[in-house]
């Protein structure tokens, strides 16, 4: 307990940004065209800056002017794909911490997570249809056997989940795009008749399988929880010792094609958002994308590709180029960012930089090749990194000292509203060019005319930057180990 003391974040922390916001608000000239209004955000490690306004990192006199070792040229005419959102998984995990804080932490919570002034403005979710490992018990909403899905019921989901979902819809305003996924049928319905360790889908049981995600978005919309779409499968290629269920690409393609499609339709759900593989980068275009996406009679179905960030796990790199080679191929389907976590928690980590640096640079990489959206794994864990029924804990960006009633908020919460809270839903990339690799950085245009352009150091050293739009040009620092944004 002495680790997670030294670590915990005073709220004050939270509401630096808060002061700030209004004049983040003010009316910018996108066109750069004469003495162009900037407002710079900074969250800096060995600093108290976290969102804060910091204009004094823009070099205005000719005595502050040093030569930029950095050119970032900003071209508005230039555009890619329209921005989804960003956010975070509500998973029971979640909702169980959740429910364990007073109703002055709950506030604060959403307040932080889904207020578009006071918070970082979170737009975008995703919750696990019947258990996941992030879950105290594996269950489902029937009981074993039932293939005519007669004992349906996700009464299991009303004491903490969907509570917690109406809240945060609820402080969005209405506005919280939400996808569900499942991680395994029912044990009955898989051929090793184990809802855990991987397993595949019965030929028998497929269409009993595409009627309960039917059942299930019905359910939650009768409950008031709007869903606007769904992914086939988490993870489909992983045999874990929790939840999963394989299929391999062809299975995959068939399910949808032949029975989940088709369903959805039947039932009236057509307009949902069908995701395909949710799983990680790597071999996108070649084992999914090509094989769904090439086929008129199943594409119809397919929204888009969803992919995690955990094709590292062996030592290797992130395989960023495949996203691109999806956007790429095919331009008119969608990238979206379902689920990535610092995995193997460490209590003594909870403000360990380079796990906010990790969130950036996949962010950045993501929206430069493509990516519409970006889904954080769970939002809220507690002070052990759970609960997860297998023992399976990770971080989050905020966690919960539930002996304490406090939350601790890590670095990675910071660096993902610098993204969340100034690129809007609708938003479209811009072209973004930069002269050299001394930092990462990524531009949206709002449609309320305003450029978020986002910036990020990874070096030991502060770096002068030059940004360049219609040229008209502004220096700038950005400190060691930071992140910016930029709104003008």
């Amino acid at each position: 307990m002495k680790a997670i003391n030294r670590v915990l974040i005073a709220p004050l922390l939270v509401l630096q940004f808060v002061s700030s916001s209004k004049v983040g608000a003010q009316s910018v000239v996108p066109s750069f065209k004469s003495n162009p209004k900037i407002q710079v955000y900074t969250t800096a490690e060995n600093t108290q800056l976290r969102l804060s306004l910091s204009n004094n990192f823009i070099l205005n006199s000719v005595s502050q002017q040093t030569k930029s070792t950095v050119s970032i040229t900003i071209d508005p005419s230039k555009t890619d794909q329209t921005f989804l959102g960003i956010g975070g998984a509500i998973t029971d995990a979640s909702a169980e911490v959740f429910a364990k804080l007073s109703p002055k932490k709950q506030q604060e919570f959403l307040t932080a997570y889904y207020d578009k002034n006071k918070g970082i403005g979170y737009s975008l979710a995703r919750t696990n249809m019947h258990s996941c490992d992030f879950s105290s018990e594996s269950y489902t909403y029937i009981q074993e056997g039932d293939k005519e899905l007669k004992t349906f019921t996700i009464d299991h989901d009303k004491k903490y989940r969907i509570p917690l979902l109406k809240k945060a819809i609820a402080t969005t305003g209405g506005k919280l795009t939400l996808f569900v996924s499942p991680w395994s049928p029912p044990a009955f319905m898989k051929d090793n008749n184990d809802i855990l360790h991987g397993g595949v889908l019965l030929p028998e049981f497929a269409q009993s399988w595409a009627n309960y995600y039917a059942k299930f978005i019905k359910a939650y919309e009768k409950e008031g929880i709007p869903v606007w779409g769904l992914t086939i499968q988490n993870e489909p290629m992983a045999s874990q010792r929790w939840e999963s269920c394989i299929y391999s690409p062809e299975a995959e393609r068939d399910f949808l094609k032949n029975f989940l499609g088709p369903t959805l339709e039947k039932e009236g759900l057509g307009s949902k958002k069908i995701i395909i593989w949710d799983h990680n980068r790597g071999e996108m275009l070649e084992k999914r994308a090509n094989l769904v996406f090439s086929d008129p009679e199943v594409s119809k179905y397919a929204w888009g590709i969803g992919f995690h960030w955990y094709e590292t796990w062996n030592g290797g790199s992130p395989k960023f180029e495949s996203v691109g080679k999806v956007h790429e191929a095919f331009p008119n389907k969608n990238l979206l960012f379902t689920e990535g976590c610092i995995e193997k928690f460490d209590a003594s980590k909870f403000q360990f930089w380079g796990n906010a640096e990790r969130y950036g640079i996949n962010m950045i990489h993501d929206f430069n090749n493509g990516t519409t959206g970006w889904t954080d794994w769970n939002i809220l864990l507690d002070q052990n990194g759970g609960p997860n029924h297998v023992g399976n804990f990770c971080f989050a960006p905020i966690h919960a000292d539930t002996t304490k009633d406090e939350l601790i908020y890590t670095p990675m919460y910071y660096y993902i509203g610098h993204f969340s809270k100034f690129i809007q839903p609708g938003a479209k990339r811009i072209g973004n060019v930069i002269s050299n690799k001394s930092v990462l950085s990524t531009s949206f245009l709002n449609t309320n005319g305003k450029i978020a352009t986002v910036v990020m150091n990874q070096s030991d050293k502060a770096v002068v930057y030059e940004i360049a739009i219609n040229a008209v040009k502004k220096t700038l620092t950005i400190p060691a180990h930071a992140m910016q944004t930029l709104v003008y």
